[in-house]
């Protein structure tokens, strides 16, 4: 078959177009035929060795997939010809993957494949954020950053999808009309952004910052939150990691919670398949759904992951195995 290899950590230019073996079915997995795959950031940070996770060289590349069952166990909860989406964590760049029952989840028969292959990592972490860890209630108002990018379009349709008023902060007007198309209320820059959230809330703050960036910004988001308010912390995409003086927690009964999705949840059997059970509905009525930016054939899977590196995303990369 035909997939991605990383065969130096030189970047996305250093990933190959190959004909390998297809997978082989152990250990009760699912094998799947695979129709479209999602771009993801632990996919660029794998090209240039710099995820916690570190293969040898070489290996095939791709996070999440969406596509059919060919060949499912018995008691996995899938048969062949059903619709899924996944997530292998490797291998996804290719016409087929062998993956554990407990990363496929099924596919409404509404959502096309590359919804699907958009779905589960950015979702999932959405919801771990919001629900999981914030524990957000219908009615408050949430400030999203970096809200044109992957996670910040999923934080802002699961928030609508629960009730709230979302507030996106973004750097340009263009990431602003991303961001509004997905949901959001009111979408303001960067510069200012603390100024802006006071007076959408009437001097009161915010209930909830949705933080993946980090650095500088990160004094005027906890500046941002009403009383007894959180601030997540998903990633530091800005590369510098903030600090916090405590005692601006104490005074706001604010709280700052860590986000990490992934480490949670590889702890907890069944944890994901439940997340996406709490999804479904949603997924189903398109209320939960990335807006595709790009789809790309298998054989320019480095323009792809290359749209991550360049910051130029507003939305979900797509690539297609089956294309050439």
């Amino acid at each position: 078959m035909r997939a991605v290899q990383v065969v130096r950590l030189d970047g996305p230019d250093a990933v190959e177009v190959a004909e390998v073996e297809e997978p082989t079915v152990g250990d009760g997995q699912v094998l799947i035929d695979v129709e479209a795959a999602g771009v993801v950031f632990p996919d660029l940070l794998l090209t240039r060795g710099e995820y916690q996770m570190k293969p040898d060289l070489p290996f095939l590349l791709g996070s999440e997939v969406a596509g059919t069952v060919r060949e499912a166990p018995d008691g996995s909860g899938f048969a062949a010809g059903d619709r899924v989406a996944a997530m292998p964590v490797l291998g996804g760049f290719a016409t087929a993957v062998a993956v554990s029952p407990e990363l496929v989840f099924p596919l409404p028969d509404a959502v096309s494949f590359d919804i699907g292959a958009g779905l589960p990592m950015n979702y999932l972490t959405a919801h771990f954020v919001l629900e999981t860890r914030c524990h957000l209630a219908e009615g408050e108002t949430v400030l999203v950053h970096g809200a044109a990018g992957g996670v910040g379009v999923a934080c802002i349709q699961f928030a609508k999808a629960r009730g709230a008023t979302v507030i996106a902060v973004v750097s340009s007007e263009g990431k602003a009309e991303v961001a509004r198309a997905a949901g959001a209320d009111h979408a303001v820059l960067v510069e200012g952004f603390k100024d802006a959230a006071k007076e959408i809330t009437g001097g009161a703050g915010v209930d909830i910052v949705v933080d993946p960036v980090g650095g500088d910004r990160f004094t005027d988001s906890l500046r941002s939150l009403g009383d007894d308010g959180r601030l997540a912390v998903v990633g530091f995409t800005a590369g510098d990691i903030p600090t916090v003086k405590v005692n601006r927690l104490l005074l706001n009964n604010i709280s700052v919670v860590g986000a990490g999705w992934g480490a949670y949840a590889s702890k907890r059997s069944g944890f994901m398949r439940r997340q996406w059970d709490a999804m479904l509905d949603d997924i189903a009525k398109g209320r939960l759904a990335p807006p595709i930016s790009a789809t790309y054939p298998l054989g320019e899977a480095a323009s792809a992951i290359n749209e991550l590196a360049e910051r130029r995303v507003t939305g979900k990369v797509i690539v297609h195995p089956r294309e050439h």
